[in-house]
């Protein structure tokens, strides 16, 4: 069962739903210590000054932005905390927006929202209407000392909390260069139509896993065991020589994988 990590209130309109937020994603990657080759001990990372090859102590430490090439702007602790916003805890609904209204490079990490205290009745209902509405709900708030703008969704009667990027860090669309060459000839398209036919089904996210962990951990217990497995190498594989080519070998699989 996944644990608060906040409390807060969600505020649309005049309304008031006391929430807890959740963590939607859990960090399962391999983790790896350190290790000192000979005896296996915990390595330490220390900080050092490149000039005189002595550890620096944390006290010695300043932050620094550097303005132009060399030359840098430090800050202390005091003047970084009072760039901070207030403290708060309402997560406040501005306005409900088209789901296609945000596109998919805008989303940072998922959280849910539970009710919380005798907030269940309140919450079920702002749940059903919002996915009634086909809309989602474009929030502000502050958590952890910074100021996070957000996409309320609801998926399976719940209420999930999208955390999105700032405007500085995303690239759009209209950004990037429109794609040069010819456009794709007719018998192009209709491959790529078929691919998309062949390629139909339901999704089933248990198909998904991180198979370089799974291999990984393998090892890990196998050596634990005082077994050995040996490496695979990766099947190099080549590339089709045009589009069509492409679609027709992905078309190919798709009856494969269907027979």
């Amino acid at each position: 069962m996944a644990r608060a990590i906040w409390k807060g209130v969600l505020r649309v309109g005049g309304r008031r739903v006391p929430v807890r937020l959740l963590s939607a994603v859990e960090d399962r990657a391999v983790h790896f210590r350190l290790l000192h080759a000979k005896d296996e001990a915990p390595v330490r990372q220390r900080m050092v000054n490149p000039k005189t090859g002595g550890e620096v102590p944390r006290a010695n430490v300043r932050w620094g932005y550097e303005v132009e090439r060399g030359a840098f702007v430090t800050l202390t602790l005091e003047e970084l905390g009072s760039a901070e916003p207030e403290d708060a805890r309402d997560v406040t609904i501005e306005r409900f927006v088209d789901a296609d209204a945000i596109g998919p490079e805008w989303y940072e990490r998922p959280y849910w929202l539970a009710p919380d205290g005798g907030a269940a009745r309140d919450y079920a209902a702002l749940a059903e209407a919002l996915r009634r509405s086909g809309k989602i709900g474009v929030a502000r708030w502050v958590m952890r000392d910074r100021e996070h703008a957000g996409a309320l969704r609801a998926q399976a009667g719940h209420l999930a909390l999208l955390t999105l990027r700032s405007v500085d860090e995303v690239i759009a669309p209209t950004d990037l260069e429109a794609p040069s060459g010819r456009p794709p000839s007719e018998k192009e398209l209709q491959l790529a139509r078929e691919l998309v036919a062949s390629l139909e089904d339901t999704l089933d996210p248990r198909r998904y896993r991180d198979d370089y962990r799974t291999r990984v951990l393998a090892f890990v217990h196998a050596k634990a065991k005082g077994r050995k497995i040996a490496p695979r190498r990766p099947r190099q594989r080549k590339e089709p020589a045009s589009l069509a080519a492409a679609l027709q070998a992905s078309l190919r699989g798709g009856e494969r994988r269907r027979a």
